[in-house]
């Protein structure tokens, strides 16, 4: 399951006075768990803290953990924007002593290997990625993996159609595909601009997932911004042996139209003869 921007407060408080983040986090974990699904990882790409916070680390500490526990999920971090590296570090890595260096990180599911690469530049909101991680990346990646790697960062290697996206970007790009292209990369998870979208980058598909807080109104006049406390999700990525899926899930529900239980979907594709033989799959 891949979240991004969650932007958390150390208290109650509402975003800007009108996003509830806590309680949108906390519907879409309810969800994730109520459908059943039991994913690999939780993924979080960047804006864990809307401002950094040590108590905002906390609270989603509490929200986060437990659910991750029932469902066997092992959850990944990711530095932000709007994070601060050393209290992410002690509350978020448990990290006693704490230093500010980048915090990349390599995680394992059976043959799958994930990245996660620190893009964030402390105090700035575009992103950058320095000569030591691309070395380290470059090393890393020069043994591929059994299933290959999942590459997941906070700014996507991506234009975005919001102007002022540009002061926000990752940059020095052509020097991130230099180290990916060829590689055993099969994707690139990111967030940051709070509005979903996919693209490729270097040849590899690249999916960014809207925020859980608050998202862009892309119908906004063209060259303005405007955000709103609305269509908040998440994706699920479902990783094939010969495709990686990326569905977008919507937090919260409309109106009810039709509604087929389990038990009857069998019965109704058994009915037309359809066996279906599910394809090898590590969802995460």
């Amino acid at each position: 399951m891949h979240f991004s921007d969650v932007h958390l407060t150390g208290t109650d408080d509402l975003l800007q006075g009108v996003a509830d983040a806590t309680g949108h986090l906390e519907r879409a974990l309810a969800g994730l768990e109520a459908s059943g699904a039991r994913p690999a990882a939780l993924v979080f790409t960047g804006d864990i803290a809307d401002t950094g916070n040590q108590d905002a680390y906390r609270r989603i500490r509490a929200a986060v953990g437990p659910v991750a526990h029932r469902l066997g999920a092992k959850v990944l971090w990711l530095m932000g924007n709007h994070d601060d590296r050393a209290t992410f570090r002690r509350e978020l890595l448990g990290q006693q002593n704490p230093d500010l260096s980048p915090i990349d990180q390599v995680h394992t599911f059976g043959g799958l290997r994930v990245i996660s690469l620190d893009t964030t530049v402390p105090g700035q909101h575009h992103g950058r990625i320095g000569q030591q991680q691309l070395d380290w990346l470059r090393q890393e990646l020069a043994s591929p993996a059994p299933q290959g790697t999942i590459l997941a960062m906070h700014h996507p290697p991506l234009p975005s159609v919001v102007e002022q996206a540009v002061t926000c970007e990752l940059l020095d790009q052509r020097a991130l595909a230099d180290v990916i292209r060829g590689s055993d990369v099969r994707t690139i998870l990111a967030g940051h601009i709070h509005h979903t979208s996919f693209g490729t980058f270097a040849g590899i598909p690249v999916s960014v997932a809207t925020a859980s807080s608050y998202t862009q109104d892309l119908t906004m006049t063209q060259g303005g911004m405007r955000t709103e406390d609305a269509n908040q999700g998440y994706n699920l990525v479902h990783v094939y042996e010969d495709t990686i899926l990326h569905s977008v899930v919507p937090i919260g529900h409309g109106p009810q139209m039709d509604f087929v239980t389990p038990t009857e979907s069998a019965r109704r594709l058994a009915e037309q003869g359809i066996i279906r033989r599910r394809r090898r799959t590590q969802e995460q």
